[in-house]
């Protein structure tokens, strides 16, 4: 009975070990976190009967802190998620909420409204939940 537990603890060392060594010496440069101690302060704005968010692009470098003030003007819910980054946020009308997230990776991913919010026509062409989509173009950091 105790031979039981001491194999348990024992494969629970080495995964630890493991886990110690594949960090420090075999994980890619590339995918170690970084931080560059920069801070990027942008405003979103879900514009009122347009279902889109402005900008619809932001740009940073890998490990910049991003602060993402977003506006939602509508009279109606919004939600803001970028799932690379594990945001998810509602948007209750006519208010502001702010985010705060650490850029861990290279490339580009996309922000979106993770709320049903419907649809209307803007400039004579239908708009609809699905085109509130920005993207988050994140480069290597310098």
């Amino acid at each position: 009975m105790t031979n039981k537990y001491f194999i348990i603890l024992g494969l629970a060392i080495l995964i630890i070990i493991g886990g110690a060594i594949y960090r420090k010496y075999i994980l890619p440069e590339s995918s170690l976190p970084v931080q560059t101690g920069k801070t990027i302060n942008v405003a979103v704005v879900a514009e009122r009967d347009e279902w889109r968010f402005t900008p619809e692009e932001i740009i940073a470098e890998r490990g910049d802190k991003i602060i993402m003030k977003v506006v939602n003007e509508d009279d109606y819910d919004h939600g803001i998620a970028i799932d690379a980054f594990g945001v998810s946020q509602r948007m209750p009308a006519n208010s502001t909420i702010t985010l705060e997230f650490v850029v861990t990776q290279e490339g580009e991913f996309p922000y979106y409204c993770s709320v049903p919010c419907g649809e209307g026509e803007v400039d004579g062409a239908k708009r609809t939940h699905f085109d509130m989509i920005g993207k988050i173009k994140v480069k290597p950091a310098l």
